[in-house]
């Protein structure tokens, strides 16, 4: 679940004038209470009436709204333009949600802040982006969200095929090349993969832990050690 969706929820949750403890919030929310204690905290700085403490609970006053949904015509202009790469260069799933995300936000902004779709001349184009590339790149997303190791097979720069072993951690898009970020348990290290270099990607049946050293913070912490030279191979 998104931050954005989880804060969502908990003002949800707290509606109602009834006390919720932490404990059951991240019960609810499949995280920890930490989380919990810090989205709590967040939410309160902004302004959403939550009254309570760590180990005694919280409850929200009555009254609360949550504010209406408001764009500048730059933002909203932003955001379908960002729609339409989505739908030309993601995944058919995202290309999807981008669609559905525009039509919601179309129902509830203010009728004089609507900019209809055809003001806004920003297209982009994609026609290498077949079905199959548009499935991997929602299955790697997917696997990557649900830290499922993979098999995949892998062409390199120089021809050679392997088959290795990865941890999928995020796609990163360079313009026409998606790459999948990963830690390859072959190499002992991470990896970028091109996405139109892999031929197979199966899952391994289990799923891996965040350990130090191998997650995502960390091939950053490397990309911005070495100049963002990462070697595929």
């Amino acid at each position: 679940m998104r931050r954005a969706d989880r804060l969502f929820q908990i003002v949800q949750y707290l509606r109602g004038g009834r006390l919720v403890r932490a404990r059951q919030l991240s019960e609810w929310l499949e995280v920890s209470e930490r989380t919990i204690y810090r989205d709590v905290a967040d939410l309160q700085s902004t302004g959403v009436p939550i009254d309570g403490a760590a180990g005694v609970g919280y409850i929200m006053r009555d009254g609360y709204e949550l504010p209406p949904l408001m764009f500048t015509r730059d933002e909203i202009v932003a955001l379908l333009a960002g729609a339409r790469l989505i739908r030309a260069w993601g995944g058919a799933a995202m290309a999807r949600a981008a669609e559905e995300a525009m039509i919601k936000i179309d129902a509830v902004i203010p009728e004089k802040m609507r900019v209809r779709q055809n003001e806004v001349e920003i297209h982009a184009f994609a026609p290498e982006m077949t079905p199959q590339v548009r499935e991997l790149i929602d299955s790697l997303e997917a696997a990557a969200d649900g830290r499922k190791r993979l098999s995949i097979e892998y062409r390199d720069s120089k021809g050679d095929v392997s088959t290795r072993a990865i941890r999928p951690l995020g796609l990163w898009f360079w313009g026409k090349v998606w790459t999948l970020v990963a830690w390859c348990e072959l190499r002992q290290d991470f990896r970028m993969f091109r996405l139109d270099r892999i031929s197979q990607a199966d899952e391994l049946g289990d799923k891996f832990k965040a350990e130090p050293g191998k997650t995502l913070k960390d091939f950053y912490r490397a990309m911005e050690e070495d100049g963002y030279r990462r070697s595929e191979s």
